[in-house]
Order: structure tokens, then sequence, then C-alpha cells
């Protein structure tokens, strides 16, 4: 009997289901006005930081392969290949680094100015 019950119960929940309406739209649209000057400061740190990445590995790699290991320190041209890519990575880490303190920093002020509000 409780089977039957259960059935028919499942039923007429389906069916009042089938019949409510259902809004697509939300009354109020979201305001997002107010995250555009911090998605503005992210992107413009992000682009800082990928032009960062792209410039300061590859113009040390070469100013110290010409300049510090072979002309200042005399070393020879497969040696100073060898270094000046060092340098690079470690340039690279620097500068990643960098990034994850200045993201850190950033989502910490943002959430902070957004308590105070």
């Amino acid at each position: 009997m409780s089977f039957f019950f259960l059935v028919h119960n499942y039923k007429y929940k389906m069916h009042n289901y089938d019949k409510t309406a259902v809004d697509p739209m939300p009354a109020t649209a979201p305001d997002f006005r107010g995250n555009d000057g911090s998605l503005v400061s992210v992107l413009k740190t992000l682009l800082f930081f990928t032009l960062l990445m792209i410039t300061l590995p590859i113009g040390l790699y070469f100013a110290s392969k010409s300049f510090l290991f072979e002309a200042f320190l005399g070393y020879s041209s497969n040696d100073s290949y060898f270094y000046a890519a060092i340098v690079a990575v470690l340039a690279v880490h620097v500068v990643l680094a960098l990034f994850v303190y200045v993201a850190w920093n950033e989502g910490s002020r943002q959430c902070r100015e957004g308590k105070q509000d």
C-alpha cells in the first residue's frame, strides 16, 4: 500500500512541477560596475609582469653573456652560454616571486577595502 502512495505522490509532485513558471531573466541584473577598477588593476599588473617575464630574462641573458662573462670576466664563449643561462633562469624565478607577492598583497588589499564598505 505504501508503494502506491509513493508512486502517486511522486506523480503528483512531477505534475505540479511541470506547471510551475520558470522565469529565465531575474528581476534585477547583477551590478558589476564596482569591480571595473579592480579588474583594470589586475590586468595592468598581469600585463606588466608578462612583459617583464619576456624582456628581463632575455635581456639579462645576452647582456650578462657578452658584457659580464665574456668581456669583464674573460670566460670562453661556451662557458658564458652556460652561466648566462643560469642568470636568465634566476631572473625568471625573481619575476615569478615578485608576481606572487604583488598578487597576494593586491588580493588582501581588495579584501580589506571590501570589508570597510
